[in-house]
């Protein structure tokens, strides 16, 4: 393992638990890989511009006919991609939003899910080109959305495997932080419960 890329999207920043347990993962696989590089990307702390016109129009113009603004989003999307290809292991840090995720780990996906760059259109279909990469979710949630009645609620972790898959990668695991905000479970069994998961998951890398 060489590098390691940490992407967090918690508004709450340090005080959030998918941030806090997502850092003592990436902690946990330096401590096995101490060579390893980390590149943190935090959406909360720099958001992401949701894509538009100059991003859409500029991924079909020749890059000699683009105009500086085309230029200057297509530039964005390119170093985006170019830290998803520079790393072994990805750790993406997602708090539960209204049952599915924040708006900038949406605006993330965007940029960096392109034709050409992280997927092509081939005979059979489209084809993933960051294959060969692990991903560790760390999904923060106030209630329970892995099992019980709330499960069909959970439009987070069945999307981000989806659109990775898309992209793909296949080797993601998922480390649930759930219950924070119910009464029987607390934040403390919740972090506890979720760094115990965590050190499982890790236990199958190599």
């Amino acid at each position: 393992m060489k590098n390691i890329l940490l992407v967090q999207s918690s508004p709450r920043r340090n005080e959030s638990f998918s941030h806090k347990v997502a850092q003592s993962v990436v902690s946990d696989l330096k401590a096995r890989h101490p060579e390893a590089k980390v590149v943190v990307r935090d959406l909360a702390a720099n958001p992401l511009p949701h894509v538009g016109l100059p991003f859409i129009s500029g991924m079909y113009a020749p890059p000699e006919h683009r105009t500086p603004e085309q230029a200057q989003a297509i530039a964005l999307s390119d170093a985006l991609i170019d830290e998803l290809f520079a790393a072994d292991t990805i750790v993406i840090a997602v708090p539960m939003h209204n049952f599915t995720l924040p708006s900038t780990l949406k605006a993330w996906i965007d940029h960096v899910a392109r034709a050409g760059r992280t997927f092509n259109y081939g005979a059979n279909g489209p084809e993933g080109l960051l294959n060969g990469r692990r991903v560790i979710l760390v999904l923060a949630r106030g209630g329970v959305y892995s099992s019980g009645p709330t499960k069909p609620f959970d439009f987070q972790e069945p999307y981000l495997r989806a659109i990775l898959g898309f992209l793909g990668i296949t080797d993601v695991s998922a480390v649930h932080v759930e219950g924070a905000a119910n009464r029987a479970i607390g934040p403390e069994k919740a972090i506890a419960a979720a760094t115990a998961q965590s050190k499982l998951v890790l236990a199958q890398f190599n």
